[in-house]
């Protein structure tokens, strides 16, 4: 690496505050099973953090359907609430229409155990399945996902605000 002049890039993680209260244990339906042959049988979502040079951060909540390994919705927000988890959830309803029930894996971030969720998620015939508390592997696609989008696009680019960051190409 020297020879040629490269260098890796090292970005500075954020570090959410940590959580001592006890979380309840929630059903792990998927169990780290992430085959499946068919469209709208297993979704798999979560929320990345994106640094942004004015206000510090924004968020983008993610949904992707494990057969195809695509994004089928997202959301970008400046806050990171249940309305940002619900739009993407929302955002992959209608790209899909899925015929049957689909099993949506999510870790156990306040945004997904909300009443607010779980209401609509039942509303909309879907089985929710969570990751066991601090354990990454049980959502791994949508983690790598985000890790792979950060290592190639975010921790490349500075943002200078909000908008900056929503135009990029973040999504694709």
């Amino acid at each position: 690496m020297c020879k040629l002049g490269i260098k890796s890039i090292v970005m500075k993680k954020f570090k959410p505050q940590s959580s001592k209260s006890k979380v309840e244990d929630k059903v792990n339906i998927l169990d780290r099973n992430f085959s499946t042959n068919n469209l709208n049988e297993k979704w798999v979502t979560d929320i990345t953090y994106v640094h942004i040079k004015r206000n510090g951060w924004c968020y983008l909540a993610s949904a992707m359907d494990l057969c195809t390994k695509k994004i089928i919705g997202y959301s970008f927000s400046k806050n990171m609430d249940t309305d940002m988890a619900l739009k993407a959830l929302d955002n992959a309803l209608k790209a899909q229409k899925p015929s049957n029930p689909v099993i949506l894996h999510s870790d156990l971030g306040t945004q997904y155990t909300s009443s607010k969720f779980k209401e609509y998620i039942e509303r909309n015939d879907i089985i929710h399945s969570f990751s066991r508390k601090g354990n990454p592997y049980d959502n791994a696609w949508i983690e790598s996902f985000h890790a792979s989008l950060k290592k190639e696009e975010v921790n490349l680019v500075t943002y200078y605000d909000y908008d900056a960051a929503r135009l990029a190409p973040l999504y694709i």
